[in-house]
């Protein structure tokens, strides 16, 4: 059989025609647990950088290494049988140069057997993104709101309420639009702007914060799940409460071990006779 005729999974290629059609299913994931469970329901699968945040307890994204993204984009494939998988590249592994991002998107792409890579910038990246998209490498941009930038932008907050910044973000998506990236991911920007920017772009734009007319929509999954609560961005839905149901079970193991009413009886092994 054909390599393209085993091709189970959403491609990237697959996604970039998705434009304007049926919105693209996003949600992040770091392990082969959570990618079986979100598989069939998403179309993108995202390992991000918020894992350093999420997983590791890091007040930003900034100290994510490339080891990190390889490792759990690594354990995401292990659980994937549809969806199509990104992996966010880290702070420093694409901004030096081109040819860096290119040896660093070489690596996570052939160590992780990932389908695509994702990294933060808008015209200032689009030159390495052309770099990268032309030899090859499917790349997923990122505008808007971008967590590694936000010890210069001061902090985690929604933009293009001004016309500096509404500025930007408009040449930010047509130079990504003209990168040859396959989507873009636009986050924390003010709905009419994020509206607008989704209609004059022919690459899909997948919203983060933005607005319901974007061709798809992420989420971090323990956001979603009621996992992480740190904070809580004002974008979420919580669609469950999963943290206060483990702390409960926690609670309730926790005294049943004290009480000894765990393990009971049919806990245990008996000899054989």
């Amino acid at each position: 059989m054909s390599a393209v005729g085993s091709q189970k999974r959403l491609t990237p290629a697959r996604i970039s025609t998705m434009k304007g059609g049926k919105p693209i299913v996003c949600l992040t994931a770091y392990t082969t647990p959570m990618a079986r469970l979100l598989d069939e329901h998403c179309d993108l699968l995202l390992v991000g950088d918020s894992l350093g945040m999420v997983l590791y307890g890091m007040e930003t994204t900034i100290g994510v290494t490339i080891d990190m993204m390889i490792a759990h984009g690594k354990a995401v494939m292990r659980g994937v049988s549809t969806a199509c998988v990104v992996v966010d590249m880290p702070f420093g592994s694409y901004q030096e140069s081109k040819e860096t991002a290119f040896r660093n998107a070489v690596r996570i792409l052939q160590e992780t057997g990932c389908d695509a890579v994702k990294l933060e910038g808008g015209e200032e990246m689009a030159e390495t993104i052309a770099f990268l998209t032309k030899r090859g490498i499917p790349v997923m941009g990122h505008i808007g709101l971008m967590p590694q930038q936000v010890q210069t932008a001061g902090g985690y907050r929604s933009v293009g309420h001004s016309e500096h910044e509404t500025s930007k973000i408009r040449r930010d998506a047509h130079a990504i639009g003209g990168s040859g990236a396959f989507a873009v991911v636009v986050e924390g920007t003010v709905e009419p702007l994020a509206r607008e920017v989704t209609a004059a772009v022919h690459i899909p734009t997948i919203g983060i914060g933005a607005s319901s007319a974007c061709d798809g929509q992420v989420l971090v999954s323990d956001d979603i799940l009621g996992l992480f609560n740190d904070f809580t961005p004002r974008f979420v839905k919580r669609y469950d409460e999963l943290g206060k149901r483990v702390a409960a079970a926690a609670a309730a193991y926790a005294e049943e071990v004290r009480s000894r009413k765990f393990p009971a009886a049919e806990h245990t092994f008996k000899r054989r006779s």
